[in-house]
């Protein structure tokens, strides 16, 4: 759907954008497990006797609510992207069962020739916020909101290759987002893409799963994450992981070809 821009983008701030109760059960954790990276012998993400829920899984839980605001005409879908995620964990994720979420239009920021939008959902057991980078919506006068953050200085406490799978992109968008541009040339080619690109959230829950081997921690344990989406991951890439820090508060970054893919990146581990 592409949109006029009829209503000014600072006109969405605030927008409710409805409650949902949404279910699953054990089989869609243990698929969103395995599509992040989870391996076959780390049986609390992969074995229902033992399982526990990865946070970033409620991510997938909450796709609808950026859907519905572009599917509304707030910006053009065709050419929006996913800026940055933050997930904010209020309790562990239980292993089935039904949870109702209720999102909204965070602040719209000015970006000159684009907007970003930041859409809010909450939960009793997450906050998570997703920002869109909507090209052409800009120029409404508002604030340009937060700078990027610096990048850490010295030498990182972690290095570590994140494998990525060759048909990783097409098993996780069985978790949910099924947009065309993960799975087919024809659609990456549109966006300028050689080929399918990995789905940013499945980039950063496979670096954080990554950090918190790293660091000894269990990646269940984690609290808060957040991200900037720099540049593409191509399935079957092998980006290098830095870290600084430790499981309470560890800055982040991945990095391909020299280039940051996910930069301003920060987890912590509970």
């Amino acid at each position: 759907m592409t949109s006029t821009h009829k209503r000014s983008a600072a006109a969405w701030r605030g927008e409710d954008l409805g409650t949902r109760t949404v279910a699953y059960d054990e089989r869609d954790a243990i698929l969103y497990a395995l599509a992040v990276g989870a391996r076959a012998t780390e049986l609390d993400l992969v074995f229902e006797d033992r399982l526990r829920v990865l946070p970033t899984f409620a991510l997938t839980l909450a796709q609808w609510a950026p859907d519905e605001l572009g599917s509304r005409g707030a910006f053009d879908t065709k050419t929006a992207l996913h800026g940055s995620q933050n997930l904010t964990v209020r309790a562990p994720l239980p292993r089935r069962g039904e949870i109702a979420l209720s999102a909204s239009v965070g602040e719209v920021w000015d970006k000159g020739s684009a907007a970003v939008f930041e859409v809010r959902v909450e939960s009793d057991f997450f906050v998570a916020t997703w920002s869109l980078f909507a090209p052409g919506a800009g120029g409404f006068g508002g604030e340009r909101g937060p700078s990027k953050p610096a990048r850490p200085e010295g030498e990182p406490t972690v290095e570590a290759v994140v494998n990525t799978a060759d048909n990783q992109a097409a098993l996780y968008r069985l978790t949910g987002d099924r947009h065309h541009i993960h799975l087919d040339p024809a659609a990456a080619a549109r966006i300028g893409q050689p080929r399918p690109i990995m789905h940013g959230l499945c980039t950063l829950a496979a670096s954080t799963l990554e950090l918190a081997r790293q660091l000894g921690v269990h990646p269940a344990d984690l609290v808060e994450v957040e991200g900037r989406f720099a540049a593409p991951v191509f399935p079957g890439d092998s980006p290098v992981l830095r870290a600084w820090g430790d499981a309470a508060a560890a800055s982040f970054e991945l990095v391909h070809g020299g280039h940051p893919v996910i930069a301003g990146a920060r987890a912590a581990f509970g």
